[in-house]
Parts: C-alpha cells; structure tokens; sequence
C-alpha cells in the first residue's frame, strides 16, 4: 500500500495512485484533485515541472522541490558509485 504523505509506493495499488480524473479547459489549465494537492502537499503558488511519459500520451507533475530533492539523492548516490569504482580499479 503507498504512503501518499511521503510517497512511498512499495506494494502500491492503482487505487492507492488514483485520484480521478481531470478535464482541460479551453485554456489548457487542469485542476489537481484536492485530495491528491492535499495528500502530494501541492499548495496555490507552488510550481511544478510539467513531464511528458516517455512512452504514453500523458504527462508526470512533480513539484520543483522534489525533483530537486530526488537529483540531490543521485548525485549522492552517484559519488558513492564513483569511488567504489575508483577502488575497485585501484584494487586491481
């Protein structure tokens, strides 16, 4: 089951990810559910990144924070990667 206040998706159901659905307006705007902007901690004035699905006709939301988060993270990881590498190399 996902933990939609921290995001945690181990075991997720559709159920657990869906939280309607959404109709364009004439000017392209889409309102977020309340539930999700609730459970996502979107609030008025935040910005989001705007993602096309690599595969599908959709897109992926994400606030900027988060994205900016989640690449902090990779680049930790990123650096831990890189000097085990280094060493192994330098085992060798």
């Amino acid at each position: 089951m996902v933990d939609k206040q921290s995001g945690s998706e181990a075991g997720a159901s559709l159920q657990d990810l869906f939280y309607g659905a959404a109709t364009v307006g004439e000017r392209g705007q889409v309102v977020i559910p309340s539930e999700a902007r609730r459970q996502c901690g979107i609030q008025h004035g935040d910005k989001l990144l705007v993602f096309r699905h690599p595969h599908l006709r959709g897109v992926v939301l994400a606030r900027v924070d988060d994205v900016q988060a989640i690449l902090g993270e990779m680049r930790r990881w990123a650096d831990v990667v890189l000097a085990a590498s280094d060493e192994a190399d330098a085992a060798e």
